[in-house]
């Protein structure tokens, strides 16, 4: 069972400061979450196989196809800056 001194050490390794009543508090509340713990490892979860979701969830896209795009100049004319035939972006690098 979790009591205060415990809470208090784990408290201590993330450089937490926490009150008298914080700490009451976090041991209840910690105490609570550790006793389902015990509940959930109470079930048999042998044919059960390990998921992410609760639910099955999928994501629709659309094929990716490769397609030509002839006009250049419609291109370029939506970049806020350009050097001729290419895209001019601010520089990012640092030159150290």
């Amino acid at each position: 069972m979790l009591d205060r001194e415990e809470v208090r050490k784990v408290a201590h390794l993330a450089r937490l400061e926490l009150t008298d009543a914080e700490e009451e508090q976090f041991t209840i509340q910690l105490r609570s979450i550790l006793d389902y713990f015990d509940q959930l490892a109470e079930l048999d979860t042998t044919n059960v196989k390990p998921t992410t979701r609760a639910i099955e969830v999928s994501n629709i896209t659309r094929d990716d196809a490769l397609q030509p795009f002839d006009d250049r100049d419609r291109i370029l004319s939506g970049a806020p800056d350009q050097d001729g035939d290419f895209f001019k972006v601010p520089k990012i690098l640092n030159e150290d």
